[in-house]
């Protein structure tokens, strides 16, 4: 799925998913051998193949939930 991460008006990177109208918090990022799995505030975890510490946002990445 398409999802957009950005840093919110504190700072804190934000997740926005278009076809959920859903925006939450990033409260957890996990980095494994495939890539990075970010850890919503909502309890959903989305894992990404092509996200690195270096990225410029606000980004529209694909995700996959987990």
């Amino acid at each position: 799925m398409k999802v957009m991460l950005h840093k919110n008006e504190i700072g804190h990177l934000s997740v926005y998913v278009p076809k959920k109208d859903l925006e939450e918090e990033v409260v957890e990022e996990t980095i494994t051998y495939e890539g990075k799995i970010l850890t919503l505030a909502n309890g959903w975890k989305l894992a990404f193949d092509n996200f690195t510490d270096d990225i410029k946002l606000p980004q529209t990445l694909n995700a996959k939930k987990l």
